[in-house]
């Protein structure tokens, strides 16, 4: 296969983002998994709790990307600059609000989520869900801010932040989750985990939103304030947006449902799920950055009304996102004791890590059918499908799979992995068969 130079020029920035971003979330499970097997069981609870709310976010910027790209395409460079400032406000109050109801509910929503985990486990989870809760508006605005930024073509920018931001977390992560006795820094365990993210998202905002306001030749924010709402606009990246966020929210709270398949099957199975999940997301690096890529080129395309290029251009990706991820994959297969030895030093949790990730990198045949195809589709403003998609194959698919296959037979997380594969597969066919017609091109934005 030939590798297409626009294709690297847009997606290398981001696969060199994508896995910062990666190791944001992996050294601190690696650092926490060292504080105690309760720690990384904590961190992967509430993670599968933040997951759903910062897919949802991503889902947003997602309405703000296809829009700009759209107009990019089109050469309305105004237009983009506008759709960025409303796209901004809208994302910094619907985290407000989500933030403040998640706020008053968080000792229920624990209690409720994972009320058979060990009390230690729910401790730490309720800590860590308390701090990291307070950064929901920072991230609404770097994934919002970032989206616009892709829409653009530009992801240089997004990349050489995230990479600051971790190595802020990295080095604050450290520093307080284990103390340094030559300076008399105590050591806060899991909550200096969650500060330290906390610190390095705060930092990442306000250093990408100085961006925005200093500008590009593209893009550039003036003031926002006074602001007025431009419905138009605004029904805009919400017609994409919202079906977008619904289909994360749908996705994720089934992930939330599995996860408490996985809580009964004991501290062990949780942690191992923690640890082959945040070596998943390191194999599925160049997945989620063409996944990116794929929104912004079919965006562009789209918008210059280029359908040919706009379909050829998602199936290449896709052809080459398999074949990055198999490549991968088999690379991870011998490695993945050794791997998740590096998260936690308790045998049982490691050798069903391994067995997981074995099973992922096999799997990963599928992937780019199921994820890539579904961003280019979300490119086109095709996210009603891609929402329908995801309830289709995680409600009806992944948890019925999941829990016949975990539960009812007892094979464990193994089979809540497997149900996983299945949706994979059901939602790819899906996406094959809606790229054979038209009908992924009927919700693209009005001039």
């Amino acid at each position: 296969m030939l590798i297409r130079k626009d294709v690297l020029k847009l997606a290398i920035p981001i696969m060199i983002e994508q896995t910062f971003v990666m190791l944001l979330g992996t050294c601190n499970t690696m650092m926490a998994g060292h504080i105690g097997e309760q720690a990384v069981s904590a961190i992967g609870m509430v993670d599968s709790i933040n997951n759903m709310f910062i897919s949802f976010f991503a889902a947003l910027s997602v309405g703000a990307t296809v829009v700009v790209a759209q107009q990019i395409g089109r050469n309305k460079p105004k237009k983009a600059n506008e759709t960025a400032k409303q796209a901004i406000v809208s994302g910094i109050l619907v985290s407000l609000i989500i933030t403040l109801l998640l706020w008053i509910f968080r000792i229920k929503l624990i209690n409720v989520l994972y009320g058979s985990a060990e009390e230690l486990v729910k401790i730490d989870a309720k800590l860590y869900l308390e701090f990291t809760l307070l950064t929901y508006p920072f991230i609404a605005i770097e994934q919002i801010a970032n989206g616009i930024l892709r829409g653009c073509g530009d992801t240089k920018t997004p990349m050489q932040i995230t990479i600051f931001m971790n190595l802020i977390n990295i080095a604050l992560g450290y520093t307080l989750i284990f103390g340094i006795n030559a300076l008399n820094i105590p050591s806060f365990g899991i909550a200096g985990a969650a500060v330290a993210i906390a610190i390095a998202r705060l930092i990442g905002t306000l250093i990408i939103m100085l961006v925005l306001f200093r500008g590009s030749k593209i893009i550039k924010l003036k003031k926002i304030f006074p602001f007025k709402f431009d419905m138009e606009i605004q029904k805009n990246i919400f017609n994409i947006g919202i079906p977008a966020g619904m289909e994360q929210v749908i996705f994720n709270a089934g992930k939330l449902i599995v996860q408490m398949f996985i809580v009964t099957m004991g501290t062990a199975s949780i942690a191992a799920n923690a640890i082959s999940s945040s070596i998943a997301i390191m194999i599925n690096v160049p997945g989620n950055s063409l996944c990116l890529a794929a929104t912004t080129f079919v965006g562009q395309y789209v918008g210059r009304n280029d359908i040919k290029g706009a379909k050829s251009t998602l199936i290449y990706l896709t052809k080459f996102g398999t074949i990055c991820l198999v490549s991968l994959g088999l690379i991870f297969i011998p490695i993945s004791k050794w791997l998740a030895s590096l998260y936690t030093n308790v045998p049982e949790v490691i050798n069903i890590s391994a067995t997981l990730t074995r099973s992922n990198s096999i799997a990963l045949i599928a992937w780019g059918i199921s994820f890539i195809l579904s961003s280019g589709l979300k490119g086109a403003g095709d996210t009603r499908y891609t929402m329908l998609t995801a309830f289709i194959g995680m409600w009806i698919f992944r948890i019925f799979a999941g829990y016949i296959l975990g539960i009812v037979l007892g094979i464990g997380v193994l089979g809540i992995w497997i149900a996983m594969y299945i949706d994979w597969i059901v939602r790819g066919l899906m996406y094959c068969f809606r790229l054979r017609g038209n009908n992924w091109l009927k919700h693209r934005i009005s001039d």
